[in-house]
């Protein structure tokens, strides 16, 4: 049973808005790892951590997420965490996956700059303070994201996988900048994540979601390590859901706010094929296109049921793309959630103006 003195524990559907502004800030760097069954790591990591930290100078937090771990997670972690004030357990019910244990811990933050990373010792602690530093390099940036460059994982189930992934993410998001959308190692500031939640395996899309939101992106390479304890939970079939999630963020990125642009120009691609079917029915009603000449009659004509089909399901289209165009406005009215982010606000000193009149 874990220390109740030294354990926070939240559900993974809890209110975020219950965190305000005011009083969710109160430290300069939240780290929040999720974990399914790192027995063996838990120790190892924790005494690191502690470790790099401290000699950092920083106020600090961890939050661990320990995702529906059947092993002796939970109790390793009571063990070696004990009454540690800087470090918080969210244990969940059971496993729930990676973006809502990071979802989870994001909720829980309370520092200014928050920065996952895995539990599995593959990150080296030793890169967080070189991400902060990266944070405040002009022109200064919101997000930094890690990059394993020299990644130490078996080649073809996990590099080739990866490779092929973030080079599709990346034409796809136009993030150019970015190498490893897969690498859980990245510091946001707190900002850039303030209205952004996290669904399915969008986590690797953070950085999108916040470029689209305004966010400035920067990446800095970090080390990786070979796993020395624990199993992977990484196989070949987060891959198809990873492609599935891409195409929800590239929606979600051009068309969140005009759905009707989406709708539309399928509703057109599909007009322009009923036409183009009517046409060829045309042009077969006058046996042009025939083997031997002879035509054939339009009630008879394969294309022009095609053409119906079309047109009928660019109507649909149409229609679909109005009634999301309602649901999309209902969605920002009732949270209140305009579609844009503000920066900051620049205004005039009053006096000043006064002084120069």
């Amino acid at each position: 049973m874990l220390n109740p003195t030294a354990i926070m524990t939240e559900a993974p559907n809890t209110d975020s808005r219950r965190h305000t502004a005011s009083d969710a800030v109160k430290r300069d760097l939240s780290i929040i790892i999720p974990m399914k069954d790192e027995e063996q790591n838990v120790g190892p990591l924790c005494a690191e951590l502690i470790e790099v930290m401290d000699a950092s100078g920083l106020d600090y937090e961890v939050i661990i997420i320990n995702d529906g771990s059947t092993d002796g997670t939970a109790r390793e972690l009571a063990r070696v965490i004990g009454n540690n004030p800087r470090f918080t357990v969210i244990e969940f019910t059971r496993r729930f996956g990676q973006s809502a244990a990071m979802g989870a811990g994001f909720r829980m933050a309370r520092g200014k700059v928050l920065v996952p990373m895995d539990g599995d010792l593959q990150n080296d602690p030793h890169d967080i303070p070189k991400l902060l530093a990266k944070l405040d390099e002009p022109p200064g940036y919101d997000v930094v994201s890690g990059w394993r460059k020299n990644r130490q994982d078996k080649w073809l189930s996990r590099k080739l996988p990866s490779k092929t992934a973030n080079a599709l993410i990346r034409q796809v998001t136009w993030c150019r900048k970015i190498h490893d959308f897969g690498c859980t190692l990245k510091a946001y500031r707190r900002e850039a994540l303030s209205d952004i939640r996290l669904y399915g395996e969008m986590h690797r899309f953070l950085p999108a979601l916040c470029r689209w939101r305004g966010a400035r992106l920067g990446e800095l390479v970090v080390n990786h390590r070979a796993r020395v304890a624990g199993k992977t939970k990484y196989n070949l079939k987060r891959t198809a859901k990873v492609m599935f999630d891409l195409v929800t963020v590239k929606f979600l990125g051009d068309y969140l706010t005009k759905p009707i642009y989406f709708f539309g120009k399928l509703a057109m691609l599909a007009f322009t094929v009923s036409f183009l079917s009517v046409g060829l029915a045309i042009v077969q009603k006058f046996g042009y296109l025939t083997e031997h000449g002879v035509p054939v009659n339009l009630n008879n004509n394969i294309f022009i049921l095609f053409a119906m089909m079309m047109f009928i399901s660019g109507g649909m289209l149409l229609m679909m793309g109005v009634v999301c165009e309602l649901l999309i406005r209902i969605y920002h009215e009732s949270q209140d959630r305009p579609p844009y982010k503000i920066r900051k606000v620049i205004k005039a000193n009053a006096d000043k103006a006064k002084a120069e009149r």
